[in-house]
Formats: structure tokens, C-alpha cells, sequence
């Protein structure tokens, strides 16, 4: 007698979910298929730059100190165009790609979104990436960029005590990095961050990076060679502004929302964070999106729960910062 074959496992993430995860790995270097390097990385993520420029939302460059002896940082500074009573409140935001790619145009349009979604003016800050520049400078340029926000934020028509800070995947790490060392320093904490998936404990040790190490675009493999060219060969990985998520002491942080997909390597990361910033007295706050990726707000106007994600993080934005009506 033959055995029945087992049914093949469904497929975690939603179908359009899965179509655009393929699209998106068709084209970026994976490390199952040779090594990779900082270059051809950078190639790739730059690649779907240059989209539309979505309406009511108004951009400027300009360059801003860094912390010294360090070069000056770009930044894109977003204002939505709706006219509102008093000055806005300002999110400083630290793009995503493994401390390694991505820069302001990469991460315009969600820049745009969230401006428009939140009320909120938002600086997307242009750091130092690795491996040329390895930890902490990545950390200590978001610090420079936060502090430079809070000093010059009437300048920006913003109010200096609601600038929360935020960042999607490295760069969420670098925001909750950014709100420990405004604590240990003393100097003006952030309002509240906002954590996109963020990368924040090195070891990469929960069940999601074993889970959905392969097959949902970012690979734990990727995280790994990033972690890698981050910290070089004689950075700490348990340094608490590398590592957030190792930090011993999380008292007295401001709130943050951290927004998860459910398939993702660094999910369980997340979930940890948040987890000890309530235990330590703190407000986190959870959205996990089923059947998503790594990546996938990058889906912003083709993915219907990048839309979602996006208008849901803009509305707790405005509510923690108090954005006025217009």
C-alpha cells in the first residue's frame, strides 16, 4: 500500500504578499547564491528609487553638522503642505539597510507617507554607512542628527518638545539606540520612537530567525553579514547601542510602537523589546501584521498592508505627539 503524500504546508504570507517578496528577491543579491559585498547591494537597493512624488508634502535638502570630527550629515526634511495650527511636531527618521545601503531617496516615499499620515514633519537623516564607517559611528551620527533637531526644531516650524525619533529595520535600531544614549547622557529624551522592524539583538537567537531564515526575502543570512560589517572585527555586539535589545536597564524611555511582520528573521527581536520596555516600566505598543515580510512597507501603493501598516503607525504618531487638527 502506497503512503499518502502530505499536502505541502500553506504558504504564510498572503499571495500578494508572496508575489511582491518574489519580485523583490529576484533582483538583490542573496548570500545562498555567492558573497556578498557592499557594492552590489547598494546597486540593488537604489534600484526602485525614483518613484512618483506623492502630493501634499513638501521636501528640502540641506546638510547639518555631525558629531565632531565627522562629516557633515544630508538629511531630507518633509513637511506636509495642509495648513495647521502651530508649529508641527518633527520625527527624525534613520532609514533601514543593514547599516550598509539605503539613503534618503531609497526611503523617500515612506518619509512622504508618514509625513502625510502623521501631520508630522519628518528629517530623514543620511548616516554613516558600514563598512567604511563602522560602529558606533552610525549611532553616534542619529545622536548628532537628534540633538541638532531638538536645538534647531523652531527654526523647522516644529515644537522642540514633541521630536520623536524612528527608523525601519538598522534604522530602527539606531532610533531605540538614539533614546538610551539621550538617557545616559542627559540630555532631552525623545517624545516616542517609532520601531519598524527594527534589528536589535545581534545573536538573532528567537525561533523567527530559524523559522523564516530563507524564502521571505531577508534572509538571516543577510542579517548575519550585516551584523558583520557593522561591527567590524573588534566591535562589541553586546554594546547597548549596537544591541539595544541587550541593554540591562530600559527604565525611563519614551513610548514606542513597534511595527512587526509576522514573517520576518528579526519578529521575535521585536517582540522581546517590546516585552522588557513594559517590564521596565515603560509604554510598546505591538502591531504584527500577518501573512508580511522583511521589508514589506517598502510595498507602499502595491501591497494593501504596507497602506494599512503606514496609516496605522501615522495615526499613533499623531496621537502620542498630539499633532492639532487641522
Amino acid at each position: 500500500m502506497t503512503a499518502p503524500t502530505a499536502s505541502p504546508s500553506p504558504d504564510p504570507l498572503s499571495p500578494a504578499a508572496r508575489q511582491m517578496c518574489e519580485a523583490m528577491a529576484a533582483h538583490f543579491p542573496d548570500p545562498a547564491r555567492g558573497p556578498l559585498d557592499a557594492g552590489s547591494l547598494r546597486r540593488a537597493s537604489g534600484a526602485g528609487a525614483g518613484r512618483p512624488v506623492r502630493a501634499g508634502v513638501a521636501a528640502v535638502d540641506r546638510s547639518i553638522p555631525g558629531p565632531p570630527g565627522a562629516p557633515a550629515l544630508p538629511v531630507r526634511i518633509y513637511r506636509p503642505t495642509a495648513d495647521t495650527p502651530g508649529p508641527r511636531p518633527l520625527l527624525v527618521f534613520f532609514h533601514g539597510g543593514g547599516w550598509v545601503m539605503c539613503d534618503l531617496d531609497t526611503h523617500d516615499g515612506l518619509c512622504r507617507e508618514l509625513a502625510l499620515r502623521s501631520g508630522a514633519s519628518v528629517m530623514s537623516v543620511d548616516y554613516r554607512r558600514a563598512p567604511e564607517d563602522r560602529f558606533p559611528a552610525a549611532a553616534e551620527d542619529a545622536y548628532a542628527a537628534t540633538e541638532w533637531a531638538f536645538a534647531r526644531a523652531a527654526e523647522l516650524g516644529c515644537d522642540p518638545g514633541r521630536v520623536a525619533v524612528g527608523g525601519d529595520s538598522s534604522g530602527g535600531g539606531l532610533a531605540a539606540a538614539v533614546a538610551l544614549m539621550a538617557r545616559d547622557r542627559g540630555s532631552r529624551p525623545p517624545a516616542a520612537q517609532l520601531l519598524l522592524y527594527p534589528a536589535l539583538d545581534h545573536r538573532l537567537a528567537g525561533a523567527s530567525a530559524t523559522d523564516y531564515a530563507t524564502g521571505f526575502f531577508h534572509t538571516t543570512a543577510h542579517m548575519r553579514w550585516y551584523w558583520e560589517q557593522y561591527l567590524g572585527p573588534d566591535g562589541d555586539p553586546a554594546h547597548p547601542y549596537a544591541s539595544p535589545g541587550l541593554a540591562p536597564d530600559l527604565t525611563g524611555l519614551p513610548p514606542a510602537l513597534l511595527v512587526l511582520p509576522e514573517c520576518d528573521p528579526l519578529r521575535d527581536e521585536g517582540r522581546a523589546y517590546a516585552g522588557a520596555l513594559r517590564a521596565a516600566g515603560g509604554e510598546a505598543r505591538v502591531d504584527e501584521h500577518g501573512g508580511t515580510f522583511h521589508g514589506f512597507l517598502g510595498a507602499l501603493g502595491h501591497l494593501p498592508a504596507a497602506d494599512l501598516a503606514v496609516e496605522a503607525a501615522g495615526e499613533w504618531l499623531a496621537a502620542v505627539l498630539g499633532v492639532a487638527a487641522a
